[in-house]
């Protein structure tokens, strides 16, 4: 423990300084203890983050800065308008013989300057006024584009539709494309009579009819791509 005997403006002060753990001291002056945190380890740097937090951004707003301990102004460091950064000297504390620099905590634009050379001052006097700088959200990384859709599924050949119960059928004797229809429903057939014209192989094939009847339905059109044994013409 070491005692002081100074005077700051006319007054008389009676001091004990008892070093604590972490770099603190407890400060007893004319029978006041205070627990005080010096300037100088707070400058060293910002404090490590708790492992996993994620870090805060900096809004901006007031910062003013408050002497922590009785003392005078020796020196300062800045002026109204000036651009400062985190850990800065802004100005300079004499207190139990020992200079103190007080730091800026953030980035920062100096408002005003409270205090002057030589002035006398208390714990939570105003030193500085000071604005924050606004320190902008991190961009949030693009989306991941979509994976493209996926192809539609091609759709099976519909079906012809199946000939009624005991209908007669004229069905195709190899795949091919027709060519040419040659009746229409009510129409009246005999047995050989060409019903349709199919290319196959590339050769045209007259397609007839077995038996003799009267078209109930014709299951294919011109163009159509048709398979050996689907039913083409239905015949009553």
């Amino acid at each position: 423990m070491k005692e002081f005997k100074f005077k700051i403006g006319g007054t008389d002060y009676l001091a004990t300084v008892e070093e604590l753990q972490g770099g603190n001291m407890q400060v007893t002056v004319n029978g006041q203890t205070y627990q005080v945190e010096m300037p100088q380890t707070r400058a060293c740097g910002p404090r490590p983050a708790m492992a996993g937090a994620a870090p805060v951004a900096q809004a901006g707003g007031p910062k003013n800065v408050v002497s922590e301990l009785p003392g005078t102004v020796t020196e300062v460091k800045v002026g109204a308008g000036q651009h400062v950064k985190r850990g800065e000297v802004l100005l300079v504390i004499e207190a139990m013989k020992m200079a103190n620099d007080i730091v800026a905590e953030v980035d920062g634009t100096v408002q005003r300057v409270a205090v002057s050379n030589g002035q006398s001052v208390n714990q939570g006097d105003l030193l500085v006024e000071m604005v924050a700088d606004v320190v902008a959200a991190p961009v949030a990384a693009p989306a991941p584009k979509a994976a493209p859709a996926a192809s539609a599924p091609v759709s099976a050949p519909v079906a012809a539709p199946a000939p009624a119960a005991g209908a007669k059928t004229v069905t195709a004797p190899l795949p091919g494309s027709i060519t040419k229809v040659s009746v229409k429903v009510g129409d009246t057939v005999a047995a050989g009579d060409t019903v349709l014209m199919m290319e196959a192989m590339k050769m045209e094939n007259s397609i007839t009819a077995e038996f003799a009847g009267t078209v109930k339905a014709v299951l294919c059109k011109e163009g159509d791509q048709v398979q050996s044994g689907q039913a083409l013409v239905e015949l009553s």
